[in-house]
């Protein structure tokens, strides 16, 4: 681990938080207990009825767009109107606006399938008897709807008043961190680690689903520390997501693991410095076994690349070496063999091996070869980077509609499709 860090460098806006433990102990004056408990999901096991009758209700009762609808459908499912319509009329009488709720369900679909009755009524009944007032309630809600996912007031209240005081902060200059009564245990650990981010200049969109998820970064007291020295020295910025993303390597991986998987990839060339490199752009680069690297490098080699072109295709594209091995034989054999683009073109633009096959390699390249076969664009295939590093919108124009003879506009058009 060691190794690697030697080679990053420090952020001069981050020097300042050099003294982490005081950070953490400035952070955490706890006293109380309770209990956390798990959001209820809906079953996976969906039948297409519901998933098609949700998408329909979404679209229709709030107009949100129909890729987006989809989406939320295969986290939930229901076959009719009733228990989400009670959930939507139960948020709407306490003064959420249209533009709110749809926010809280894109985040936090689960909340269609609560028990309106039962559990989110008296949950927003017990924040206003707090005080809260109804724009407070609305806002907090909006920013983390995962709260009402949570069991008993108490928890709730601890969760409220974090997130509450951590919006004044940002709204008034004369904040002053309230002291809290926070929870001891598991919670108290969680609470005192995100308030550090949130000291360390982490934004809501990140710090905010960290507070009521179960995920790693934000556990532990000891682990924590250690792992946010080690990030901040290698000069990730707190106010992005991939500060989160290095710590959760860097949290969940020993420093002996890291070295080892370090030193797989100098076994296949990389220096440490390209490693660092890479890390710094992907921070996951480093969760790869090293059996799975050599599975990855030895896939490329039997499709004609050479050591040298696969280490600077990991360098520019580092997602590439997650890629199963069916996925780049797929891509590759369609692109250089099919296509007959060369594989320098690939190793020049190997995002491209991350597009969806099905959406936009094979119907685009359709539309290519149907081009040169009719001697539109002459014998020569256009660059690779114009055809497929653009918007579909691009595309099109580029190759099919600034064709003046609309026969000819339509047959590319019905090519494109038929992909």
């Amino acid at each position: 681990m060691y190794s690697l860090i030697r080679h990053g460098r420090r952020l001069v806006e981050l020097q300042k938080w050099r003294h982490l433990p005081f950070l953490v102990q400035k952070a955490s004056p706890l006293s109380n207990s309770f209990s956390s408990a798990t959001v209820a999901r809906s079953s996976s096991r969906v039948g297409r009825k519901g998933n098609n009758f949700t998408v329909s209700y979404l679209v229709d009762s709030l107009g949100l767009p129909k890729k987006l609808a989809e989406s939320i459908s295969r986290k939930v499912s229901f076959e009719d109107k009733g228990n989400p319509e009670s959930v939507l009329n139960l948020l709407r009488s306490h003064g959420f606006t249209d533009s709110q709720i749809s926010s809280i369900v894109t985040d936090y679909p689960q909340l269609l399938i609560a028990d309106a009755e039962k559990s989110l009524g008296p949950k927003l009944q017990f924040l206003q008897s707090r005080g809260a007032s109804s724009s407070e309630l609305t806002e907090i809600v909006s920013s983390v709807p995962g709260i009402l996912g949570k069991r008993g007031h108490k928890t709730i209240s601890v969760y409220y008043d974090f997130i509450k005081d951590t919006l004044l902060h940002d709204k008034s200059s004369k904040y002053e961190k309230s002291c809290h009564s926070f929870p001891q245990g598991n919670l108290e650990n969680k609470i005192r680690n995100v308030t550090v981010l949130r000291e360390l200049g982490m934004p809501h969109k990140l710090l905010f689903p960290l507070l009521i998820s179960c995920d790693v970064p934000v556990f532990g007291k000891e682990k924590f520390e250690e792992s946010l020295k080690k990030v901040v020295d290698m000069g990730f910025d707190p106010t992005s997501a991939k500060f989160l993303e290095a710590l959760r390597v860097v949290q969940r991986l020993s420093d002996k693991t890291i070295e080892e998987k370090v030193n797989a990839y100098e076994r296949l060339g990389f220096d440490v410095g390209n490693v660092w490199a890479v890390f710094k752009r992907w921070p996951n680069f480093l969760t790869h076994s090293e059996k799975k690297i050599l599975s990855t490098i030895e896939t490329f080699l039997g499709l004609g690349f050479t050591r040298d072109e696969f280490s600077m295709l990991v360098k520019r594209f580092p997602q590439g070496i997650g890629l199963s091995a069916e996925t780049v034989k797929k891509k590759t054999e369609f692109l250089v063999k099919k296509m007959n683009w060369p594989i320098k073109a690939l190793v020049s633009n190997p995002a491209i091996l991350g597009y969806s096959m099905e959406k936009r390699t094979v119907p685009r390249g359709n539309v290519i070869k149907a081009l040169i076969s009719k001697g539109l664009i002459g014998s020569e295939l256009p660059s690779i980077s114009h055809v497929f590093i653009c918007t579909n919108q691009v595309f099109l124009n580029r190759y099919v509609k600034k064709h003046e003879d609309k026969q000819l506009v339509t047959e590319l058009m019905a090519i494109y499709r038929a992909s």
